[in-house]
């Protein structure tokens, strides 16, 4: 069988960006490693969209750019690196290693960063949902009805954090957007930096629940049993749309590149300085796709 190593240590949006491009290395039937943040390889491992993941701190790939002592690379026919691309010496001793070693960019200026990627390896560009298992869905589930949902209830999920805080959309607007939302449950997610703006949010719609700092298995299975998610550009946002959420993500237009792959992403620009006026727009978003 036919091997190939892919590396990417990024953030989670940025690795789940990469799905299409692992997706056109595994289409010849070759058995994938990816090499990632532990917790993120094991999300892609865990999705069926890599075979094997690997702990990219443990490829000791560092050694490439001092030129003292030797990366530790899993065996493969084909490597991808989109990592140190803009060090040339970096590039020469990995291709020394692997002779028909890519190393790429990870962003690009002129395309979406997820077409950018899928680009770099060549293949067609497959958009479908990644697979959930039960398993986790079941776990997901667990998790939502741990916080106090309901069984039979729909479920909104809304993610007001963001890696930046230019990234995210005031928690008043948030309000704004899910007040008097009939029918469904709201389920506030926490992930570990955004104690702040979910306990505003919490404050502000008393009604919902707190989905608090649950691992990547388990959020994932808790967003796919969700009727919708509504989120800012983070990694929770690439998430629900990598797994086939109906997505409602909101972006600044600088950062539009970065939109999810996925076609159940419903990308709405959103002009952080003044948020009040974005907020019918998105709420009659919201409404169309929980009908």
């Amino acid at each position: 069988m036919r091997s190939a190593l892919a590396i990417h240590p990024g953030a989670l949006g940025d690795v789940l960006l990469v799905i299409p491009a692992l997706r056109a290395l595994r289409a010849d039937g070759a058995r994938l490693t990816l090499a990632a943040q532990p917790h993120i390889a094991a999300l892609i491992a865990a999705l069926d969209e890599a075979d094997v993941a690997h702990d990219f701190d443990a490829l000791r790939l560092d050694a490439l750019f001092a030129g003292g002592g030797e990366a530790r690379l899993p065996p493969a026919e084909r490597v991808v690196c989109w990592f140190g691309s803009r060090d040339p010496d970096f590039v020469r001793r990995l291709s020394a290693l692997v002779p028909n070693a890519l190393v790429a960019p990870s962003t690009s200026n002129d395309r979406d960063v997820w077409e950018h990627l899928r680009a770099s390896v060549g293949g067609a560009a497959d958009r479908r949902a990644t697979t959930v298992s039960a398993d986790l869905a079941a776990r997901g589930r667990a998790a939502l009805v741990a916080a106090g949902v309901e069984c039979l209830q729909r479920v909104v999920i809304v993610h007001p954090g963001a890696g930046s805080p230019a990234k995210c959309w005031p928690v008043d607007a948030f309000a704004g957007v899910l007040d008097g939302l009939d029918d469904v449950a709201i389920v506030v997610h926490e992930g570990p930096a955004d104690a702040e703006p979910a306990a505003r949010l919490l404050s502000r719609v008393p009604s919902a629940h707190r989905l608090h700092q649950p691992d990547l298995l388990t959020l994932a299975g808790a967003l796919t049993c969700c009727a919708a998610y509504v989120g800012n550009d983070s990694g929770v946002s690439h998430l629900a749309s990598s797994i086939g959420v109906r997505s409602l993500v909101l972006f600044t237009e600088a950062n539009r590149r970065w939109r999810p792959w996925s076609t159940t992403a419903r990308i709405v620009p959103v002009d952080m300085g003044d948020a009040h006026a974005d907020i019918k727009r998105v709420r009659e978003v919201l409404e169309a796709m929980l009908k």
